[in-house]
């Protein structure tokens, strides 16, 4: 068996259309929510679906654009947790919105450090202070979204608000990958 190591310059405009790609469906996905969040309907229970089984798919992207790098078992666990969240969030819909932002908190908290080691090993490519920020901020979220659950009112704006900054912090990672150095 051969692994095959990409350069980091053969990653980035990989990484640089993934990134747009994720700020694109995060920006959508946070106005479809927002304009739904009112109630826990069949639109907002499928996009709180949706939303964790997308990272997945970009998750197994960026793993299979990068090779045998060293993120790669860390993207896998963010595959892992987050077919892990949309399960969860299938079932938390049942219970609620506190339930949803319980879900949702803890799989934003695992995946926010998944996000800030694979941005910290990535870090020498370039564009990755915006992964690394994001994954801190995602932590930071997810204990928010957790405490949220426990009060009266918990909304699902919330969520739409954490998607629309991840979205811009890929958009931003984005832009910096194209002025990254090419080797």
């Amino acid at each position: 068996m051969t692994t095959r190591t990409v350069p980091a310059a053969g990653i980035a405009p990989s990484l640089r259309r993934l990134y747009f790609a994720r700020f694109a469906f995060a920006l959508v996905w946070a106005g479809l929510l927002f304009a739904t969040a009112s109630s826990l309907g069949p639109v907002s229970v499928a996009l709180l679906v949706l939303y964790p089984l997308f990272d997945v798919v970009a998750a197994v992207v960026d793993a299979r654009t990068s090779g045998a790098g060293q993120p790669v078992p860390a993207l896998y666990v963010n595959v892992a947790i987050s077919l892990l969240a949309a399960a969860g969030l299938a079932f938390a819909v049942s219970s609620g919105i506190p339930g949803v932002l319980r879900v949702w908190g803890s799989w934003a908290i695992v995946a926010g450090a998944v996000q800030l080691a694979v941005g910290i090993a990535r870090r020498a490519m370039g564009g990755q202070w915006p992964m690394i920020l994001s994954g801190g901020i995602s932590v930071l979220a997810g204990t928010s979204f957790i405490l949220q659950a426990t009060k009266d009112g918990a909304s699902l704006t919330t969520l739409a608000g954490y998607a629309t900054l991840g979205g811009v912090f890929f958009l931003v990672s984005a832009l910096r990958l194209g002025r990254a150095p090419k080797n």
